[in-house]
């Protein structure tokens, strides 16, 4: 059996795609189940983030869970397998522990190092659990996977020289007009997103800064954290018609803003223009509003290229030292599995091997029978003491390749010839 990832993200599939595979939270229980429910799968995982869907599991065949994982995404998106099947990707064995170390240390991201996926992991993890979809392997995997996350961004600087993705949404709005200083923001969701945009606009000279959430306590908390104000949901386009900027992520689901209604907005603003910075997966915005004059939109897709601009942000030795953790991690990481794989085993030998002992002197019991207390004692030492010789070097050739294809091959030797 083997740990097995499925999945997409916005580099390997089109983001007109690639949003109809974002499973919402209110939705992760049942999609959770559904998974579960397969036949070739014992544990799952599901993390949906902005930037990737991925299914783990842990499965008895490759293929068929592959199949299995295929079908539910196939049944979420509502997307007929052919139409997608060339933008998958899996990983196995190594590599599916590999790839969830790099995703869970921010190699994967748009924004390389950023801390907000090791957070998403760990949710996700954690609502597996709930679900009761998790098992020892994922479990162990996941945990790993979360100190592993820590370890980089506590032995390197991959971290503290990365921007957040909330950092990148600002930079890309400042970037766009040279200066944030006196333009009006719009900040639309009050989630994590929202909370990394108020911290990094709280750094920068700007206008007017606005927070509109569906619940008014949360953007009226983040608006005080930054001295900025908060608007009820239900003034939403008046709020957007007098701004200059509109940052949003919200977890809609749906379209908020339509070609019509943005359409009218600009009728209203006489010319001036807006900027719209939306990294909701699904997203909020109407890719159509390309097309009205005086929007510029940037989605998730232009963070990416924002981003490869200068992928490593100076970055390289951090990221060399990443990759050299992740690397000795996984290494690691299926040397503990195989030495726990083996402690059975060795168990199961040693106590076989114990039995016969007993059983034979069971066999001889009568003939002992006259033998005095010191006696018995001294025979029990005696075939105690052969045992142990006969068992140990068997015992430390097992430990010491415990993880190696030897060790494989000497545990595949121990359960046929001793049918453990």
């Amino acid at each position: 059996m083997s740990l097995v990832v499925i999945g997409v993200n916005n580099r390997t599939m089109p983001l007109d795609l690639f949003e109809h595979f974002s499973i919402s939270d209110e939705a992760l229980p049942k999609a959770l189940a559904g998974v579960q429910g397969c036949r070739n799968i014992s544990e799952s995982v599901i993390l949906s983030t902005c930037n990737r869907t991925e299914v783990y599991v842990y499965a008895e065949k490759f293929h068929g869970a592959y199949q299995d994982v295929r079908d539910f995404l196939a049944e979420t998106a509502q997307i007929a397998p052919e139409n997608f099947n060339d933008y998958l990707y899996a990983h196995y064995d190594s590599d599916a522990i590999e790839h969830l170390f790099s995703v869970t240390c921010g190699l994967d991201s748009a924004v390389l190092g950023e801390n907000e996926v090791q957070h998403q992991v760990k949710v996700a993890w954690e609502r597996a659990r709930e679900e009761g979809t998790c098992g020892t392997v994922i479990n162990e995997s996941f945990r790993r996977a979360l100190e592993v996350g820590k370890r980089v961004r506590t032995q390197t600087d991959l971290s503290r020289n990365s921007s957040s993705v909330a950092q990148s949404c600002v930079e890309m709005a400042q970037h766009h007009f040279g200066s944030l200083k006196d333009r009006k923001i719009l900040v639309l969701g009050a989630g994590e997103v929202g909370e990394g945009v108020a911290t990094s606009l709280a750094k920068l000279a700007t206008g007017h800064i606005t927070f509109i959430n569906r619940s008014f306590d949360r953007a009226e908390e983040l608006a005080k954290q930054i001295d900025a104000d908060a608007v009820p949901y239900e003034r939403l386009k008046e709020a957007l018609a007098a701004s200059d900027v509109l940052l949003t992520s919200t977890a809609s689901g749906s379209i908020i803003f339509d070609q019509a209604l943005l359409t009218k907005i600009m009728e209203s603003r006489e010319g001036s223009e807006l900027l719209i910075v939306d990294i909701a997966v699904p997203r909020d915005v109407d890719p159509a509003a390309t097309s009205i004059e005086g929007i510029t939109l940037l989605d998730i897709d232009a963070l990416w290229a924002f981003r490869a601009q200068n992928p490593l942000n100076g970055n390289q030795d951090a990221f060399s030292a990443a990759q050299e953790i992740i690397s000795e991690e996984v290494v690691r990481f299926f040397e503990q599995q195989s030495a726990r794989e083996v402690a059975p085993l060795i168990a199961g030998f040693r106590n076989g091997a114990e039995e016969i002992r007993q059983a034979e002197l069971k066999k001889f019991e009568n003939r002992l029978a006259d033998l005095s207390d010191e006696q018995r004692d001294a025979v029990e030492s005696l075939t105690q003491g052969i045992l142990g010789k006969i068992l140990h070097d068997p015992t430390v050739a097992m430990n010491e390749a415990a993880g190696s294809p030897r060790g494989d091959r000497l545990a595949e030797a121990l359960r046929e010839l001793f049918n453990i």
